[in-house]
Order: structure tokens, then sequence, then C-alpha cells
């Protein structure tokens, strides 16, 4: 088994807790040649843990990689991917690829020129139950009248209690800080044609870009095996100050909707977030753990009814990490030449959605 020299970007929250500890366990498949983080304090953990460490990821691109791991703040992605591809290197990115359609389309182009896979890090895609869902929904949707879906957050505080290894540090240079949040602003422009400030950023950046991107492209997943595409948005708002996003799409060629509504409950310690999808005569449900819990199964039911006879059935497809399975399905796209699951123009596709309903919804706020 060729195993693959890779360099993680990013030592955060998703870094510590799922990929730098995946990668260990995928030891058969991967090495992890250095870690680039911004922190020092970072850095000096991760070297008593007996990892190489970087101050600048351009420093990992000179180890002679096969692959490397971008976790870095979302604003870098475009960048890191683009630099990655130019050195020959195969990417794995955390969501978003980027922030706007037009990078997503410049990182299409140098990734065609290299040859090289780009995934983007979309994990419910490789979920068991997830993928037993995509199994059973009708190939003839006509009997669809709306898909649902509903995130309460309350950000990570809860389930990192219990992570023994993870740490924080708070003592990135403010240069660097600066830096980012201005890039950020300007790769936000580019997408969104606006400079958002306040409220407006968060929800485009946080509850679009963040959390409802991963169920935007389940739920286009779910779409591409019945057929069909979404038309217009009929409804988007940012709300909560930001911490809450809310879109709604209408289905192509049916009377049907999608409605989706991503919403911080900052002070409540649990985490729901589900897909509904309902028919004349059968509705589906995905219930989701809270990412940063492992080997929890996403619980998948299905309803339906004889006459008066109601019946409500429970399926579980496995105990398999979610997180684990897409970093071996990138092992598998690198080394064997398996199809990519989470692609560029997958994530392209969520980004124009993605701008689609931050358009309607600021223009809905300058309405109001």
């Amino acid at each position: 088994m060729r195993k693959l020299k890779i360099g993680v970007v990013g030592a955060g929250l998703i870094g510590q807790v799922e990929h730098i500890p995946n990668l260990l366990r995928l030891t058969a498949r991967f090495e992890v040649s250095g870690i680039a983080d911004a922190s020092t304090m970072m850095r000096e953990e991760l070297a008593r843990r007996g990892f190489s460490v970087y101050s600048d990821y351009r420093q990992l691109l000179e180890l002679g990689l096969d692959a490397i791991l971008i976790a870095a703040p979302d604003q870098y992605h475009a960048e890191i991917t683009l630099a990655s591809l130019d050195k020959g290197i195969n990417v794995f990115c955390e969501k978003p690829l980027c922030f706007s359609v037009a990078e997503a389309k410049e990182i299409a182009m140098a990734q065609q020129h290299s040859g090289k896979v780009v995934q983007v890090g979309y994990m419910k895609r490789f979920d068991p139950n997830y993928e037993l869902l995509l199994s059973m929904v009708p190939r003839n949707a006509d009997g669809l009248r709306m898909i649902n879906v509903e995130v309460q957050d309350p950000d990570s505080w809860p389930f990192t209690q219990h992570q023994g290894n993870f740490v924080k540090f708070d003592d990135v240079p403010a240069s660097i800080i600066q830096e980012g949040s201005a890039r950020r602003v300007e790769q936000v422009r580019r997408a969104t044609g606006r400079t958002l400030t306040g409220a407006e950023m968060w929800g485009f950046t946080n509850s679009y870009c963040s959390s409802l991107i991963h169920d935007i492209n389940a739920v286009h997943g779910l779409l591409d095996v019945m057929g069909l595409d979404t038309s217009k948005v009929i409804g988007a708002a940012f709300f909560a100050n930001g911490d809450g996003g809310h879109g709604t799409v209408r289905l192509k060629g049916r009377d049907a909707i999608w409605q989706m509504t991503h919403l911080f409950v900052p002070k409540i310690a649990d985490y729901n977030e589900r897909i509904a999808l309902y028919f004349d005569d059968v509705v589906f449900e995905l219930t989701f753990p809270s990412p940063y819990l492992n080997h929890f199964p996403t619980k998948l039911t299905v309803a339906r009814s004889d006459g008066n006879v109601w019946q409500k059935t429970e399926y579980r497809a496995g105990y398999e990490e979610a997180f684990i399975r897409e970093l071996i399905g990138f092992w598998e796209s690198v080394v064997e030449g398996a199809a990519i699951r989470n692609n560029i123009a997958a994530a392209t596709r969520d980004l124009a959605l993605a701008a689609a309903l931050a358009e309607y919804a600021l223009a809905s706020q300058v309405a109001a």
C-alpha cells in the first residue's frame, strides 16, 4: 500500500479534533511530514507531541509532499490550494473551498493544468447513513413536496471538553489577524458584490459558508440521484444578529421547495442537524450528531402509512466515521485514480447557491 507524504496547514479545532488524529489512525496510507500553524505556542505544543512544525505553509511545500490538507482559516483556502497545485501537490481542502465562484473557477483551471486531485472536506457525503439514503430515495421524484434542513448549533464548546489533547492559544500576531480580516472582506466582496460588515458578514461566512454549506452539498447530492436541480431563490435572510441564516429555493420542474435554516443557540449544550425529504407517501429524515463527536451514528428514519397504520423505521448502516472515510476516499483518488466524490465542480455549485441566497437576503434587508 502506497503511503502519501502529507502536510497539514492549520492546527485549530478541526485540525486537532479530527484531521490530525485521523491521519495518524491511517498510518498505512499517510505519513504526516509536517504541520504549519501561525501560533508559536501551538507549534511548541505540536513539537512536544513529536511533529515537525513550521510557521508558514510555504515551508511545507518544499518538503516533497504528495498531498496537503488545508485546515487554515477560510480566507486562506484558495491561496494555499493554488500554491499547492502549482507545486504539483494533491489537495484536500476543508470547506468552503473558497468564498466566490470566481475563485473556484481559478482553482478549477489550476487543477486541470496540474492534473492533481482536489477534494473538498464535505464529510457528510461519506456518512454511511447518508449513502444508505442515497440508495433509498425514489429516482422518480414526482411525489416530492419539500426538503427541509434545520441546524441548531451551540458552536463547538460542549463537544471539546472531553477531547483531552485539544488546546487553544491566542498568540497569533495581530498583524496576521488583521491581514486575514482584510483578506476575508475582499473575498466576500468578490463573492457577493458588496462590502459586508457585522451581522451580514457573520451570517454569510458562518451560517451560509461554514455551516449550511455542508447541507447544501448533501442536498445537492440527493437532488442528483433524483434527477432534480434547483430553480430560483424565493426567500433568504440573515437574522439573530447574523447568528441565523435562512434560505428557500424552488426545485426545477416540481411544485416543491427546499428550505434551510442554521441558527447558533449559544447557551444550549446540544446540537441538532436534520435533513428531511417529504414525499406524498414517505418521509425520509437524517439526523446528524455534532461533527466533533466521532463514531456517533447518524440516524436515518423512514416513515410510511398503510391507511391509518403509521410506521417509522430506523436504519443504521454502521459506526464508521465519515471524517476518516473521506480521508480514505482522498487516498483512493490520489493513489488508485478513484472518482473524486467532492470535487471542485460540486463546491462551485454550492458556492453559487450560497451567493444567490446572500443576494436575496441582502436585497431584502435593504428593502426592509
